[in-house]
């Protein structure tokens, strides 16, 4: 009988699936690394007086004419790309976690609430959720950050690049929250524990979320992993077509915009490396994210 139980435990799971910890292992490197980049990156790309114009286009240490304090390579600046993806990757995580945040408390926050009254407010927020649906999330980010440039001033959207593409991926992703969250809420507020909260006369919002939100938090849970891909994704593609971060400002996204320019003229590490880096961090969260959906619903496994 313990035995059953315990391999129904997430732990007892998570020791038990190699892809899972694999992906977990990759994950932790990858934000620990970027976390720690100022501590174990060679340089700094955005320091000028760390790199020089003269060790530009030097490729991998592997490769003839490669030296051993560029392991892979430098870009046409002369910035370490060990360095460059580091800190490209601490920005664009640092991106897609403050979106994935923004998202879910204004998913939550709606899905709640149209859950838990319903009528008007909860026909309103669906509307606008389904017309959403129907826009790919890269248009939704792109019509954002367009209505964004309208409106701000010249001199400072440059200022207010990294707070405007955010807001972008915030504003694109939150619909999967609001639907699962008003969802969830329909099945719990009919449970004999709301309803005792209800006669007991708890403030609506104070029902929400004591006794509603930890009920629901694990599809939650799922979909924040699953968006952060996707935010960071957003990021790297929105950066790529030129309308996210400048080239001053090192993301992912915008080391693959670079390398795309020295592509066919034989530099392929400045693009493809931080493109393979990209692709391990996305397919491990994802990875993750698929752990973590089974073990909320054990129907899939």
């Amino acid at each position: 009988m313990l035995a059953f139980i315990k391999r129904r435990e997430p732990f007892w799971l998570f020791v038990h699936s190699p892809s899972a910890m694999i992906a977990a292992f990759l994950t932790a490197l990858i934000i620990l690394g970027a976390l720690f980049a100022p501590l174990i990156a060679p340089s700094n790309p955005y320091d000028l007086s760390s790199f020089s114009l003269m060790d530009g286009l030097l490729p991998p240490v592997w490769q003839d004419g490669g030296r051993s304090a560029f392991l892979l390579g430098t870009d046409d600046q002369g910035r370490d790309m060990i360095s460059s993806i580091l800190y490209g990757a601490r920005l664009s995580l640092v991106i897609g976690l403050t979106a994935m945040v923004i998202a879910t408390v204004l998913g939550v926050g709606l899905g709640l609430a149209a859950g838990y009254f319903g009528g008007r407010f909860d026909a309103v927020i669906m509307r606008i959720a389904d017309v959403q649906l129907a826009l790919p999330a890269i248009l939704t980010a792109l019509l954002i950050d367009g209505i964004a440039r309208g409106i701000l001033p010249t001199e400072i959207q440059q200022n207010m690049r990294v707070t405007v593409l955010t807001l972008a991926i915030a504003l694109s992703l939150w619909v999967n929250f609001a639907r699962t969250a008003r969802a969830s809420t329909f099945v719990e507020k009919n449970k004999e524990y709301v309803e005792a909260a209800i006669i007991m006369g708890q403030h609506p919002l104070r029902i929400m979320l004591i006794q509603i939100l930890p009920n629901i938090v694990g599809p939650l849970l799922v979909i924040m992993t699953v968006d952060l891909a996707s935010a960071i994704l957003l990021e790297a593609t929105l950066s790529f077509l030129g309308i996210g971060l400048p080239a001053d400002s090192p993301s992912l996204g915008t080391l693959i915009r670079i390398g795309m320019q020295f592509l066919l003229s034989g530099e392929w590490w400045i693009l493809w490396i931080p493109t393979v880096f990209l692709i391990v961090l996305v397919v491990a969260i994802n990875v993750l994210g698929d752990f973590l959906r089974d073990i909320f619903n054990p129907g899939l496994r």
